[in-house]
């Protein structure tokens, strides 16, 4: 029997990847904690527990001020620690670690938003579309280009495709302690991208078999990355447009996982009512995306960077909400999660 502790401890559990952005708050210190990983320094000290200043400047051959201004960055950054005049990785540090995927993706993210953010923040603030022509992070998500085989876009396509597996990999296990998805047994996950949400519902869920609706070169690279997994024969990839294909049915839920941002919204309102079409009755649409921006923004973290060149594609749940009412679903609910920024999980049920 698992007791009510037992249960608050393993949900507090799902959520502490999120130490990694306590690493990345400023520019300075996540570029210096960018270098130690680039020069091997991270790997070194794991190996190496503690190591003095001057015997780590003799390792690298570079000068003792010049190690010194990066220890310093880092100490303050509270990735490394003194102990008896040697450094030493602190346990903070040691834990976020357990997440590194995550920390580095973040990183590199962060650092190349930046760039964005300094050259084209008046067009973000006063001219968004301009904005997004001139944006280098945000062209990264070429989705022209999942309809093309060739060499170039299935690497550019793979790139992307890293940060949202990524990113999904840790977000889907809030979103399955907020929502019971034992209860289904037929799930289509519209925009499903590499299948990570899928692969982690089906993981959690034995008796599920999920179906991933997502363009053509996407699906090539989603079932290259299930494919070595135990649940990839409960995971199908349909390849097609779901704006304009017809969607398979009679499904007990439909998904939408950080997906609906992508599209304006007369876009979002059609992928909305096609998930409407291949529900069964009596089924659940799921919508969970990043709410907009709001509240108090003074002090925004390094690590938020890549999302805010975003905010203008976040959405209030209210709206979600209204599109759901005007197709008829009931029983409408919303939950905020807040993750490194708020969420919100939007559930419905189409009559039956």
């Amino acid at each position: 029997m698992t007791s009510e502790n037992d249960e608050s401890k393993s949900r507090s559990n799902v959520f502490e990847y999120l130490c990694v952005d306590r690493f990345l708050e400023s520019l300075n210190h996540a570029r210096a904690l960018a270098t130690a990983f680039e020069m091997g320094l991270i790997d070194f000290m794991l190996q190496k527990k503690n190591i003095s200043p001057e015997s780590l400047a003799k390792q690298w051959g570079v000068g003792l001020q010049a190690l010194q201004l990066l220890l310093s960055l880092l100490l303050s950054n509270r990735v490394v620690k003194y102990q008896d005049g040697h450094i030493k990785l602190t346990g903070e540090f040691l834990h976020a670690l357990e997440f590194r995927d995550l920390l580095e993706l973040k990183l590199q993210i962060s650092t190349f938003a930046a760039h964005d953010f300094l050259d084209y923040f008046s067009d973000l603030v006063c001219r968004p579309d301009l904005f997004a022509q001139r944006s280098n992070f945000r062209r990264l998500f070429s989705y022209n280009r999942c309809f093309d085989d060739s060499k170039e876009s299935y690497e550019a396509t793979k790139r992307w495709m890293r940060i949202t597996t990524t990113l999904t990999k840790y977000e889907a296990q809030a979103c399955l302690v907020h929502h019971d998805f034992s209860r289904y047994r037929q799930i289509l996950d519209i925009g499903g991208n590499s299948g990570e949400f899928a692969l982690r519902i089906c993981r959690s869920c034995p008796d599920v078999r999920a179906t991933v609706f997502d363009l053509p070169l996407v699906c090539t690279i989603g079932l290259e990355h299930v494919r070595s997994e135990p649940e990839a024969d409960r995971i199908t990839f349909i390849r097609g447009n779901a704006l304009d294909d017809q969607l398979p049915g009679g499904f007990d839920l439909v998904s939408f996982k950080s997906m609906l941002h992508d599209w304006p919204d007369s876009l979002a309102r059609r992928l909305i009512q096609n998930g409407w079409a291949a529900l069964k009755p009596g089924g659940t649409i799921l919508i969970f995306e990043r709410n907009s921006f709001a509240g108090d923004l003074r002090s925004v973290p390094f690590s938020l960077l890549p999302f805010l060149l975003f905010l203008h594609s976040f959405r209030s749940p209210v709206f979600y909400a209204q599109c759901l009412e005007n197709l008829g679903f009931e029983d409408i609910s919303i939950q905020e999660i807040v993750l490194e920024m708020p969420f919100s999980l939007i559930c419905a049920r189409r009559p039956g």
